[in-house]
């Protein structure tokens, strides 16, 4: 696989060296237990897999390259790069400015850009509307292209299926940019519809067999399908696909409920497009390797990420059904030994928790990150930890062990 120029201030020696000898020793992947960090009273239980994947590094690789070959150049990103603020504020100390929030209200207007300017789209893609005004503005959108191969994966399936008079149903949150952009792809090529979880497959699956009025379908879906949809007609054939950071489990068990749907009622199962190779990969390894990490002993788990960031909202969200969690966005946010600000993602809003670490020794943490964090900022939670166990071991006399 590529390597990529990752600058140095996101890595870590300690998780490099981690990481390299357990992927040395398990090549093919198939060993998802984690890895055990003891510092003597404190033991961190750290996720076989975690951190930026392929595409997170594509995008920094190309952001970082393109500001140093580019001096005095106006450089813009289309909205984050990626869901992590550390990585956000240094492409924006570096002189890079945003165009769109992540919910893509304007932050600088479109008129101001042109032809002489750079214009970096970011790892969740665009819509076709965006990448069409800039080349008409002149703007070399290929050349700054950070959309993540497997983003685009999904749009090639998307596209795929759709000559096939399939209709695509994907399974995303409507106002993400990487559904945003998959919507518009998928809309291109055939009707396409968002649909948010299980609960609304089951709504839909009421219009499939025609025990919904058709009548009521806008309403029930307001704003998340193409334009001109007919669920009369555009409800015969379907397949799925995903924003790839959703749940893979969750994914699967909606296109497993439509499919069983829309066969019971028609009787022919090509009626449902066979579409399991548009998981993400560095998703479904980072959500295998919490599941391992859950059938470990512990007394609670961190998850450190940005909190706009849907990947590390799921792993936050599988850590939930088994121990107490924290949801942190850095180091910082363990304030103290006693008190921890951490963010709760079913109700969008930060808050601080007492008595967060047991009273006893060892004390043991699952710990992993999401997709869009430096494993800098993992080692700089792991660093702060271990500042509250008096006697503790330092990350640098555990290197020697993975070397």
């Amino acid at each position: 696989m590529k390597q990529f120029d990752v600058p140095l201030f996101y890595r870590s020696p300690l998780i490099s060296a981690v990481k390299k000898s357990r992927k040395e020793a398990d090549k093919l992947k198939k060993d998802f237990s984690p890895t055990l960090l003891d510092f003597g009273p404190l033991q961190i239980l750290l996720a076989r897999h975690f951190g930026f994947c392929y595409g997170v590094e594509n995008a920094i690789d190309i952001a970082f390259r393109t500001v140093a070959e580019n001096p005095g150049k106006r450089i813009y990103l289309l909205s984050e790069m990626i869901h992590n603020p550390r990585v956000n504020a240094d492409l924006t100390a570096h002189g890079i400015l945003f165009l769109q929030d992540t919910n893509g209200k304007q932050l600088i207007p479109f008129s101001e850009i042109t032809g002489e300017d750079i214009v970096l789209i970011p790892a969740f893609g665009t819509t076709l509307a965006i990448e069409a005004m800039l080349r008409e503005k002149g703007i070399a959108v290929e050349k700054y292209n950070t959309t993540c191969p497997f983003v685009e994966k999904v749009w090639n399936r998307s596209e795929a299926i759709a000559r096939k008079e399939y209709t695509i149903i994907i399974h995303g949150k409507p106002g993400h940019e990487e559904t945003r952009a998959t919507f518009s792809h998928a809309a291109a090529s055939g009707p396409a519809l968002i649909i948010r979880d299980i609960e609304e497959a089951k709504k839909l699956s009421l219009f499939i067999t025609g025990t919904e009025n058709p009548e009521n379908f806008t309403s029930a879906f307001r704003g998340q399908f193409s334009a001109g949809f007919d669920p009369v007609k555009d409800l015969k054939r379907i397949g799925v696909v995903n924003q790839t950071t959703m749940l893979a489990s969750d994914t699967q068990s909606i296109a497993d409920y439509l499919k069983k749907t829309i066969v019971d009622h028609t009787g022919n199962p090509d009626c449902f497009a066979d579409t399991r190779d548009t998981l993400c990969y560095a998703t479904n390894d980072n959500q295998t390797a919490v599941a391992a990490m859950l059938g470990e002993k512990a007394d609670l788990a961190i998850v450190v990420g940005g909190y706009n960031s849907s990947n590390t909202s799921h792993l936050v969200e599988l850590c939930e059904e088994k121990l107490p969690t924290y949801f942190i966005s850095s180091s910082e946010k363990l304030i103290s030994s006693a008190l921890i600000s951490h963010f709760n993602f079913h109700r969008k809003e930060e808050k601080q928790t007492t008595g967060y670490l047991p009273d006893k020794t060892p004390v043991r943490i699952l710990l992993t990150s999401g997709a869009s964090c430096p494993d800098a900022m993992v080692e700089a939670v792991i660093r702060r930890l271990l500042e509250f166990f008096p006697g503790a071991g330092k990350p640098e006399e555990l290197i020697p062990q993975f070397v």
